[in-house]
């Protein structure tokens, strides 16, 4: 079983930083048509989604194959922009490799609400098992709800 574990979260003026680590990341995943059925049914704006890396193909091309942590961006991203936030806002995925070390990740995403960011990075990882494993879907419309509420929070940093 898949087991994503965020160890460290950091706010910055204008990204969320998140540590981890991702257990059974070399399990077997259901069939690709599974998978890109699974996204459609419950975040199918992620399918649109273009990584930085000069890749000129749908994110929905990668998605079978890529690996755990860059869903997570992404799935963090979609969850974003379904409460509201800008499309155009970007993220980034590094592998922290250490020989015989857990499969540690360091994902870095901007933001234009830290809390709705917060928010999204807590329920990614739900969204992200349900993907590639099954299981029970997530409700996106309850998620969606739940983080554009987040919005309504007020800045009290003095900014």
């Amino acid at each position: 079983m898949l087991e994503i574990h965020i160890a460290r979260v950091t706010v910055t003026p204008d990204q969320v930083r998140v540590r981890g680590a991702v257990e059974g990341e070399g399990a077997p995943r259901d069939a690709a048509d599974v998978i890109i059925e699974r996204v459609r049914a419950v975040l199918p704006g992620l399918l649109q989604h273009r990584c930085s890396t000069g890749a000129e193909h749908p994110f929905e091309e990668e998605l079978p194959s890529t690996e755990v942590p860059h869903l997570l961006e992404h799935v963090a991203l979609e969850l974003m922009a379904e409460a509201g936030s800008p499309r155009r806002l970007r993220g980034t995925t590094r592998w922290l490799r250490r020989p015989g070390g857990p499969h540690a990740f360091r994902i870095s995403l901007e933001y234009d609400d830290d809390l709705v960011c917060l928010g999204a990075v807590k329920e990614a990882p739900r969204f992200v098992r349900y993907i590639l494993e099954g299981g029970e879907r997530p409700a996106l419309r309850d998620v969606v709800v739940r983080l554009a509420a987040l919005r309504a929070v007020p800045d009290v940093s003095g900014d």
